[in-house]
């Protein structure tokens, strides 16, 4: 018997959601969360304003929806989760399975920092000493009271070394930790029952943010560099890494390359149209980020008119938009501090929904192994709850944003890198067995290096020699040329027409045969797309984004942050690069 479970059509103990609607909210809600409200327009404010919305849409479109409909799909099919979904194709790809998840879960450990801090802020509201209670209120005082007194900051050294433990982010960090268990530990329906309010209840608040946000003087002038004519579409070039930013955004906010979206199909019925619920998963969310984008550059415009300045001297980005831009804004109409508390229960509820869907992820594999099969559930879910809160400590330092801001930066390379290994598993891998009783080994793959191996040495070109584009595509074209000519010549079949088709084509075909009788109706452009495609281009992207340069034309990749925060951590990969590798290259064996 092996380590995990397969599909089992006897099996009637899984979980389901109450119904379709039910399942709707839950992934939605994963979906949806603080990447909507305040990445996105962070992303949108840093790259163009309506300029970001065509790598936005292309990444949405080409890549977001295929690999969203390919983890719903493949989970509702196996009815399990990503170690036995890719494990079903062959077993050395259960370690793609393993990567998507652990990814999720070290993200899982800071992102619910995040909302502990966001917790201790809506706590803090209620506070006399609150700064969100002066009238006098500035986006200055309120980031740097965020920074000082909710995150802890004050007393952090110049070295950004940890100092201390801020005990109220602890205390925070294990009521995060406790309703996220909650949630999800005696099943998928009590959980879908949750997400009616967690996810229901925040578009409420969005709807009431927008619509006060767009009475406020001057906020067509943040409405205007958000979609009008102050757009800057220049950055599209100048700016390369903002096709990378978009698709690990796309990523971040489907709740894609984690293992959540895989678990929540394989707690569906098998027959459930996968295509599309993956559809309405992706619109909706994509439309939340969208009104959110107006929510925050309307009060954008409205700061920029308080204070007297133009909309884009308005710096505050990330935490300093959420904690330093509505705040303030809000602070000006009537009532404000009970705005103000409807923005951090707002961005506490957002988050919530996202943290057990992450940790869903993880239990679902978890159970789907033989060791735990039969061990109950809520079981399962409080021993990775209990080892989140301990790992989740690190960020409840004086030195947790620092921490914080440097995984986050690393772990969109590994979102990129889960995405190329789920679709290179689905599109090339899938019965590659058969394509090489067909037509050879070697055939295999000599195609396999035409379509990856020129793809990799043109994008070291591309981005090694940033002023020789053409070296790039002068290198593709041989080597795919080159290596799809000699895949031909030492075809096994009678013809070439028949080789260039399993080449090209059957390995994915043959798994859309499979799933759609199931799953329901399967576009040929998502096989296309799946093989030819999304791979190749997510190969390209980690490239552009691991060779982005400061602006002293140094590589950002490996000391990001600055030389400071370099210094400060070299220590770290030094200690674990030998461990992280030898544990790697084990996955697929």
């Amino acid at each position: 018997m092996g380590l995990f479970t397969g599909y089992d059509e006897t099996e009637t103990t899984r979980g389901r959601f109450g119904n379709r609607c039910a399942f709707y909210m839950a992934a939605v809600g994963s979906a949806v969360g603080f990447g909507n409200v305040w990445r996105f327009p962070s992303l949108a404010a840093k790259f163009g304003g309506a300029a970001f919305f065509i790598p936005y849409i292309l990444a949405l479109m080409f890549i977001g929806i295929p690999i969203l409909f390919l983890e719903i799909g493949l989970g509702q099919f196996y009815q399990t989760g990503d170690v036995g979904v890719f494990g079903s194709f062959n077993k050395r790809l259960r370690g793609v399975g393993i990567m998507s998840v652990i990814c999720g879960y070290v993200l899982l450990t800071y992102y619910s920092m995040l909302i502990s801090w966001v917790f201790h802020a809506f706590c803090d509201s209620w506070s006399k000493d609150a700064p969100w209670n002066s009238n006098e209120l500035d986006g200055d005082a309120a980031k740097s009271y965020f920074f000082s007194n909710i995150v802890g900051m004050n007393t952090l050294g110049k070295d950004l070394g940890a100092t201390r433990i801020v005990p109220a982010n602890v205390g925070y960090s294990f009521l995060t930790w406790f309703v996220t268990f909650a949630s999800i530990a005696f099943g998928p329906k009590l959980a879908g029952r949750i997400t009616y309010f967690t996810m229901g209840f925040p578009i409420i608040l969005l709807f009431l943010f927008l619509f006060r946000g767009v009475t406020l003087e001057g906020s067509s002038d943040g409405i205007n560099l958000y979609i009008g004519n102050r757009s800057d579409i220049t950055v599209l070039s100048n700016k390369p890494d903002v096709w990378t930013e978009a698709v690990t955004q796309i990523f971040f906010s489907l709740s894609v390359t984690f293992g959540t979206m895989t678990a929540y199909g394989s707690l569906t019925p098998r027959d459930e149209p996968a295509f599309l619920n993956s559809i309405v998963i992706a619109v909706s969310n994509c439309t939340f980020s969208f009104i959110a984008g107006f929510a925050v550059f309307s009060a954008l415009g409205h700061l920029a008119f308080l204070q007297g300045v133009d909309v884009s001297d308005i710096k505050f980005e990330s935490f300093d938009l959420v904690f330093g831009t509505w705040p303030v804004v809000l602070g000006t109409l009537s009532g404000g501090i009970h705005w103000i508390r409807f923005l951090f229960l707002n961005l506490c509820l957002l988050g919530i929904d996202s943290a057990f869907s992450i940790l869903e992820g993880v239990v679902t594999v978890m159970k789907d192994t033989t060791f735990l099969k039969d061990t109950p559930r809520w079981r399962v879910t409080l021993g990775f709850s209990i080892l989140g809160f301990l790992l989740s400590l690190l960020y409840a330092t004086d030195a947790g944003l620092i921490w914080l801001d440097t995984i986050d930066y690393y772990i969109n390379f590994m979102l990129l890198l889960v995405g190329l290994m789920e679709t290179f598993s689905a599109g090339w891998a899938y019965n590659m067995e058969g394509q090489i009783e067909k037509v050879g080994a070697n055939s295999v793959y000599c195609f396999a290096f035409a379509n990856f191996g020129g793809i990799a040495l043109a994008s070291g070109l591309w981005f090694g020699l940033r002023d020789n584009v053409w070296a790039g595509f002068v290198g593709l074209i041989c080597i795919y040329v080159l290596f799809t000519g000699l895949a031909i010549s030492l075809k096994k079949t009678e013809t070439t027409k028949e080789a260039l088709y399993v080449l090209y084509l059957q390995n994915v075909l043959e798994l859309r045969d499979e799933i759609k009788p199931v799953i329901g109706w399967t576009p040929y452009g998502w096989c296309l797309l799946i093989k030819h495609f999304i791979p190749q281009i997510l190969l390209i992207l980690f490239v552009n984004g691991a060779s982005a340069q400061n602006d002293n034309m140094k590589s950002i990749f490996g000391r990001y942050g600055g030389e400071q925060r370099f210094h400060h951590f070299s220590h770290f990969p030094e200690k674990t690069s030998k461990l992280f590798s030898l544990f790697l290259s084990n996955l697929f064996l």
